[in-house]
């Protein structure tokens, strides 16, 4: 029992210093916490400045200004979707002029897929590759994209590459049997069947009330006699 008294006694003992010593410090360093704190206070104001009287304005006239290329973009009008009108600013022109943006990050989307519309497909893999999102339906389509672009160059690996990225990005009904489809396609081509008819299975298997489930079992037999199955 003595024992166990003594020990408490330390532990109280050891708090009551350590508390001794950040106090010692504290007044030792009185000035330098205070420069610290104050520079804190300053930054985390700047920030909400920035934000509040320069980005969101900036964003607000950004989406503004993006309405009509937008529109051209829906009509597939992509050359003045990416160029603009002389009247209204194009893809372009969002990214040069509200680059901080979430407007000017969306415009680079718009201006690859736009450039792959067009056939000018490097330029479409330029931007697209630039575009970053969150929005794991987006990021698909963008990777696909690319795969889109690097097919019509010649660049089937590279388009592999893509497809099979964009279809790990998110399984949905949407997206995902579109480019299964199309990097079974390539792995035909290529002559590795094995793994198209594992892609076909797999629309099968994961997609079967997709428009490719609902028709994939002629794809399957076809691979499974080439193989000999």
């Amino acid at each position: 029992m003595a024992k166990k008294k003594s020990t408490q006694h330390d532990n109280v003992q050891d708090i009551e210093s350590a508390l001794t010593r950040t106090e010692q410090f504290i007044e030792d360093n009185q000035k330098l916490i205070t420069y610290i704190v104050g520079a804190i206070v300053v930054v985390v104001a700047a920030f909400l400045g920035l934000n509040k009287f320069i980005l969101q304005p900036k964003e607000d006239e950004a989406q503004s200004q993006m309405f009509m290329a937008e529109n051209y973009f829906e009509k597939d009008s992509f050359n003045l979707a990416i160029n603009g009108d002389g009247n209204y600013l194009g893809f372009l022109d969002i990214i040069d002029d509200y680059g901080m943006t979430k407007s000017a990050k969306l415009a680079k989307y718009y201006t690859g897929v736009s450039y792959l519309r067009l056939g000018e497909y490097q330029e479409a893999i330029n931007y697209l590759g630039k575009f970053k999102t969150n929005d794991i339906l987006l990021a698909s389509v963008k990777e696909g994209s690319i795969g889109d672009a690097y097919s019509e160059l010649g660049n089937d690996n590279k388009a592999l590459q893509h497809y099979i990225k964009a279809t790990d990005i998110s399984a949905n009904n949407f997206t995902t049997p579109i480019y299964l489809m199309k990097a079974a396609a390539l792995y035909e081509k290529q002559g590795e069947t094995a793994k198209a008819l594992d892609l076909y299975n797999r629309i099968k298997k994961d997609f079967p009330d997709t428009s490719e489930g609902q028709n994939i079992e002629k794809y399957i037999a076809r691979v499974t006699t080439l193989l000999g199955k």
